[in-house]
């Protein structure tokens, strides 16, 4: 656990409970967004505190916003829930020049419980990330290029993937969240940029004109995907 991390103090049976209201309310619940604790807790692991039912509707209910968003994943304490669950996927439709320099391939559908990772060599990239938890705001963040996934599917089987590129960005960042870890933790603070300054100035398939605009990662490390 991040040494400033809080373990949620949700009980088995409060976490039952938030996720029932929600389940119950009719409608796609609202992203929770930073300052809110739930974003700093190390949520739950999932030990069986939802019915097989409950689970498979949750799953559905987060993909659902995660399309309204839009986004490419969404963690559970997203919507408030101190679990440690994550959807994932990325079907959108990207220039393929951009797809190449960032290493971007559609990443299927999936769900993903008490994840971890680990970096698979020494290879780093860094590109802009945004948060559907941090509207507005967009920064650089330098990461492992690979990494190895270990999760527990919703059906209860362990799994073991690895993912490279723009796909393992996407793993990461949403296993950060269940650990109570934004992006900005780990971000370059001097690439920090309002949506609409990244998309007139920033948004180039890489980082360089940014950083050397911007004046982060001044030896050009991470420049590369």
């Amino acid at each position: 656990m991040p040494a400033d991390a809080q373990p949620t103090d949700f009980s088995a049976a409060r976490i039952r409970e938030t996720v029932q209201q929600i389940l119950a309310a009719g409608v796609l619940p609202a992203i929770v967004q930073a300052g809110h604790p739930v974003l700093r807790q190390w949520a739950a692991p999932y030990d069986g505190q939802l019915d097989d039912a409950e689970l498979a509707q949750l799953i559905d209910l987060m993909r659902s916003v995660m399309h309204k968003a839009p986004g490419v994943g969404l963690a559970a304490p997203q919507l408030g829930i101190p679990l440690q669950l994550a959807v994932l996927e990325d079907q959108f439709e990207v220039d393929a020049g951009v797809a190449a320099v960032r290493s971007r391939e559609p990443l299927p559908f999936f769900a993903m419980l008490n994840p971890g990772y680990q970096p698979l060599g020494t290879s780093t990239a860094a590109f802009y990330e945004g948060c559907l938890s941090l509207n507005g705001l967009q920064a650089a963040v330098l990461r492992p290029a690979s990494v190895r996934l270990e999760f527990t599917a919703p059906d209860g089987t362990p799994g073991r993937r690895d993912f490279t590129g723009w796909q393992a960005r996407v793993v990461q960042h949403e296993t950060d969240h269940l650990h109570g870890i934004l992006y900005l933790d780990r971000a370059e603070l001097r690439s920090l940029s309002s949506n609409a300054e990244y998309s007139a100035r920033w948004s180039q398939p890489d980082i360089a004109l940014a950083r050397q605009e911007l004046g982060f990662l001044p030896d050009g490390e991470g420049t590369a995907g």
